[in-house]
């Protein structure tokens, strides 16, 4: 009898505990619903208010937020899927996921936000605020950055580079709006070290006329567009190869953009290796489309 009523208890007890978190998860489900409406508005002001101040007074207060959403604990899970004007992106081994923003001046120049979340078993927050650091980073292909000194940009793709490598890294490509003239994408490298988020690795070879080291920036015309993406079957990440439209008017990128042909870095042994005029049988499309361009969003909300 008395083991009965032991069996009896137990069940009560895993029963009651199982209600006790299913209850919780329901709250905080409904909780992170509430925040992702209150980031949603913000986040379409941020963007699309015409006044300067009032566009950083929502990223502040989007920020806050932000931070207080991801509290919540399993957070991770949470898919933010209504937040159409900011990028967040995952890893394919569901190790972090990053947030990447934009606000626009009204000189034509951006800057950057954002913050990586890790994906820790105990539901508890860890993450690294991106704070941008672009203007004080003098040789920024050749720079080695923390988080707290990023060299900011808007993500759209993230590609592991994890076996048969000593520190396993990620490859970001991003949209980098950057002047009322010209317009600026980044493939850029990600990795985790002593308990640091750091970007920038030299894992980029054999591209002479533009001798990349730790990331690969490319600029041009603000008013051209540019493919940067990846195609998984050539493992390769494509790019419209850029050039200005006169010989005489080399290194003035404000003015260069695609002419018809595709490079691309191929991995080959964990290195991107510089491969020039790609015979390409699909033409490769660009996700940022789908969110960097603040005139595009006038519509979103």
């Amino acid at each position: 009898m008395r083991i009965l009523f032991i069996i009896f208890g137990l069940l009560v007890f895993t029963s009651g505990k199982a209600k006790a978190q299913h209850s919780d998860s329901n709250k905080n489900n409904q909780t992170m619903l509430n925040l992702q409406d209150s980031l949603q508005i913000l986040s379409y002001k941020m963007i699309n208010d015409s006044i300067e101040p009032e566009r950083y007074n929502a990223n502040y207060k989007f920020i806050k937020t932000l931070v207080n959403s991801l509290k919540t604990p399993y957070s991770f899970n949470f898919s933010f899927d209504s937040l159409k004007t900011i990028s967040i992106q995952s890893s394919s081994d569901k190790r972090f996921r990053i947030f990447s923003w934009h606000v626009m001046n009204n000189d034509g120049s951006y800057r950057y936000y954002g913050t990586i979340q890790m994906n820790n078993p105990d539901g508890k927050l860890q993450m690294f605020p991106l704070v941008d650091y672009t203007p004080a980073i003098k040789n920024s292909a050749d720079t080695i950055t923390t988080s707290d000194k990023w060299y900011g940009a808007q993500y759209y793709r993230v590609i592991s580079v994890l076996n048969n490598v000593q520190t396993p890294y990620y490859v970001l490509l991003g949209w980098k709006g950057n002047t009322v003239r010209s317009t600026k994408k980044v493939m850029e490298i990600l990795y985790f070290k002593d308990g640091k988020a750091y970007f920038g690795m030299p894992v980029f070879d054999g591209d002479k006329e533009q001798p990349f080291k730790k990331r690969a920036i490319f600029e041009y015309d603000r008013r051209a567009s540019m493919v940067l993406n990846y195609e998984p079957s050539i493992s390769t990440v494509v790019f419209d190869h850029l050039a200005p439209p006169d010989p005489k008017l080399k290194g003035r990128f404000e003015l260069y953009g695609p002419d018809f042909s595709y490079d691309g870095y191929r991995l080959v042994n964990c290195r991107w290796k510089f491969v020039q005029d790609l015979e390409l049988k699909n033409m490769p499309t660009d996700q940022d489309d789908n969110f960097n361009d603040p005139k595009k969003m006038k519509g979103n909300r």
